[in-house]
This record gives structure tokens, C-alpha cells and sequence, in this order.
């Protein structure tokens, strides 16, 4: 079923098969537990998933609820749900290996980046350095390379144009932006392992250089001059701040609903994913329908990322997250962790109403959210939203550009693994 960005649909795609011939068993892993698959032919089939070489496509997937074709509005017919699972003896997708083939694209971006932030300021600049050197991963620019090469061959494109670099420096301006501002909101002294801007340079410098970088990269989108881009992009900045403030009101609320907590991240995380993967489609002038799938895809990528998120934020070290751990409990912030262990647990209500004033009651909390489903129900989440990622990826034509979107989604989810 198809989901529009303002109603944001949490039920399961179940997906059913048929296969028949003798076979054979191999194990995959998939998120914390492993299946058997058989294998017949070029075929393999688990579960209630089926994952096809798409050159040996015979056995397809197909909703349970519908003897269909499962694939969205008809495209890619010879195509189905390819989920690259991770094999026992395949080593941990890393980032590094995962951008590969966009390499190149991404140290061009690096090298412009400090460039198109401008030299008007140079305590803007000192605070744009100290966050562009942070070691940031640049994921959602290379998610825009990614699609961009990806559409591209779609479309008989050769090269990226202009627009598609262009567009990968906004997203990651505008990502920056976010960041800065979210620091200042939450009042984090670390990020990504060093200072945040406003711990070095103060609050007031902080939210002046989040809004220098959200009005200089709203000029440079502006010069794309693609309105539908312009629309596309310009709605996340709101988004951002519709994210705040929904955060903000309704913290320590322990009735907020999975459905609330899914729009806030959309707002807050999915919808600059969605907007770039969509407007690198844009600018590779593909067919609307595949541009439409490139958002979907970005959708759900970026729910289950910050699903996977706030998994991290319990369990994980402030080492490991680069910022303080369970710090969203601690401020009062409900997760899809906490929304599922609040099921069962009248007592976790009662800790996070209180507002943690009793000595040792965040730790206690940390537990419950921990040993009582909490995580696991918000890994097969996680995992729900990957599953409808990679259907989207469809479309596209099968290649080193579309693998590596794939395995994007896999990495995210072995980072809870």
C-alpha cells in the first residue's frame, strides 16, 4: 500500500510464496536471528520472504492478502523484493565499502564544502570547520550520489549533472543546520566525540550559524530552479521545526502513541531522506512513478534509522554514540524502545511521570526498557520499515548503484545486530 508522507502507516507487509523442487539449506542471519533458506536453482526462499536473483526471477514475492503482483504500480515486473541478507561467513557491510562507488563523488563534496558556506563570517566559518571536521559519516549526500547513478542509468544519463552535486551539498547543509540547532535544544556538550558549537562558541553563535546555513543553503536551492525540487526541499525545513515542537510537547508523556511517535521521526529524520532521494530522481528526469518510489524508499530508510537510533541510545556506551547515553529517557523523550516496553510495564509510568526524581530511577528505567521487549519489539519495527526500503528499490535497474543502496539498509540494521 502506498503511504503518503502525512500518514504514516506502521502495518506489516506480509509477504507469502510459493516455491517446489528439491533443495538445499543455508543459513543467513538476519538482524538478531537466523534463518534457514533454501536454495533452489538461483532461488532462495526463507521464511515469509523470498529473495530472487533478478535474472532467475520464476517465484515471486506476493502479499498474503493478494495473489498480485506484489511490485508498486507495476514497476519492474521481472523484479522482486531482493533482500541482500548478511551470510555467516560475509564480513559487516561498512560505510567505507558501502560508498565505494561513489567515492569520488563524495571528496568532491568535502573539498566544497567550507567553500559554499561562504567567507562572510569568520566566526560562521570557525563553527561550520568544527562541525564539517567532525567525522561525519556523509550519508545523506551519499544517499544522494547513490540514487542520483542509480536513476541515471535509468534514464541513459552518462555523468551527474550540475543539480545532483549541487543537491548533495544542500542536503548535507541543511543536515548540518539540524544538527546544530538540535544541540543548542537539547543542551548536548558532545557530538560525533567532540564539543558542539554551542558549547565552543555559545548558544547565540550556535543558532546564528544553524540559520546561516539553512537561509545559505535555501539560496543555493533556490538557483537549482526546479520549483518541484524547491517545494520538495523547502517543506523538510518545516518539518524540522514541526519535529521540535512535537518533541517538546509531549516529553514525559507516557501516552504518546506509536503512531505520534513515527510522525515526529518522519518529520524530524525521514523526511530530509526521503526529499533527497527524491529530488536526485528529479534531476535524473526518470519517470514519476520511479521518483515516487525513490521518496518511499527514502521514507522508510530514514524511520527505520532513527528507529535503529533509539535502539543505540540504550544500548550503547556515550564511547560508542559519541553523546551521552539514554539521553532521550533523560530528558524526558519517548522512544519506540520505551512505547513497547510501556506495554507490560505499569512501573516504567511511574519512574518516567516522576520525571526520574528518586536516585537510581533512570537506571531502573534503562532496565525495564532493556529486559522487558522494549528493544525487541523496536528491532522487528526497525526491520519492517527495511523490508518496505528495499521494495522500493525495484525500479531501478540492477547494478553496483542499486547493491549499494541495498546493502545501506542492511548496514543499519546489523548495527543492531
Amino acid at each position: 500500500m502506498m503511504m503518503s508522507c502525512r500518514n504514516i502507516d506502521l502495518g506489516t507487509s506480509v509477504l507469502d510464496h510459493s516455491c517446489s523442487s528439491s533443495s538445499t539449506s543455508r543459513r543467513f542471519l538476519f538482524g538478531n536471528s537466523s534463518k534457514t533458506v533454501c536454495m533452489i536453482g538461483g532461488r532462495s526462499c526463507v521464511g515469509n520472504l523470498v529473495f530472487l536473483r533478478r535474472d532467475l526471477a520464476t517465484c515471486r514475492a506476493v502479499p498474503a492478502k493478494s495473489k498480485e503482483n506484489s511490485l508498486v504500480n507495476g514497476i519492474g515486473q521481472d523484479q522482486t523484493v531482493m533482500l541482500n541478507l548478511r551470510q555467516e561467513s560475509r564480513k559487516p557491510i561498512s560505510l567505507e565499502t558501502l560508498f565505494e562507488v561513489v567515492a569520488d563523488d563524495l571528496q568532491r563534496l568535502n573539498d566544497n564544502l567550507l567553500s559554499i558556506v561562504g567567507a562572510e563570517n569568520p566566526v560562521l566559518i570557525s563553527a561550520a570547520e568544527q562541525i564539517f571536521s567532525a567525522g561525519g559519516k556523509r550519508m545523506r549526500p551519499g544517499l544522494v550520489f547513490l540514487v542520483s547513478r542509480a536513476t541515471a542509468e535509468l534514464a541513459g544519463l552518462k555523468e551527474l549533472t550540475v543539480e545532483h552535486r549541487r543537491l548533495g551539498e544542500i542536503i548535507e547543509m541543511i543536515h548540518t543546520a539540524s544538527l546544530i540547532h538540535d544541540d543548542v535544544l537539547d543542551e548536548s556538550d558532545m557530538r560525533r566525540g567532540r564539543e558542539t558549537v554551542h558549547e565552543l562558541f555559545g548558544t547565540r553563535v550556535a543558532v546564528l550559524a544553524g540559520d546561516f546555513m539553512f537561509a545559505q543553503a535555501s539560496w543555493y536551492l533556490a538557483n537549482l530552479e526546479n520549483l518541484e525540487v524547491i517545494k520538495l526541499i523547502s517543506q523538510v525545513i518545516k518539518d524540522f521545526a514541526s519535529g521540535e515542537i512535537k518533541q517538546a510537547s509531549s516529553l514525559f508523556d507516557c501516552d504518546v502513541k506509536l503512531d505520534d511517535y513515527m510522525l515526529k521521526s518522519y518529520y524530524k529524520t525521514a523526511s530530509l531522506v526521503a526529499a533527497s532521494t527524491k529530488g536526485a530522481a528529479i534531476f535524473s528526469k526518470v519517470e514519476s512513478k520511479v521518483a515516487e518510489q525513490m521518496y518511499q524508499f527514502g521514507k522508510n530508510l530514514g524511520l527505520s534509522f532513527q528507529v535503529v537510533d533509539d535502539i543505540l541510545d540504550f544500548t550503547q556506551s556515550t564511547e560508542q554514540l559519541g553523546k551521552p547515553a539514554a539521553n532521550d529517557l533523560a530528558k524526558g523523550n519517548i522512544t519506540a524502545p520505551v512505547i513497547f516496553a510501556l506495554e507490560n510495564e505499569p512501573r516504567l509510568r511511574e519512574i518516567i511521570e516522576s520525571e526520574f526524581c528518586e536516585p537510581g530511577s533512570l537506571e531502573e528505567a534503562i532496565e525495564i526498557v532493556r529486559n522487558r521487549g522494549g528493544i525487541k519489539k523496536a528491532q522487528e519495527l526497525a526491520k519492517e520499515k527495511a523490508e518496505l526500503a528495499l521494495k522500493n528499490l525495484n525500479c531501478l535497474p540492477r547494478s553496483g548503484f542499486r547493491s549499494a543502496l541495498e546493502d545501506m539498509v542492511m548496514f543499519n540494521l546489523e548495527r543492531i545486530d
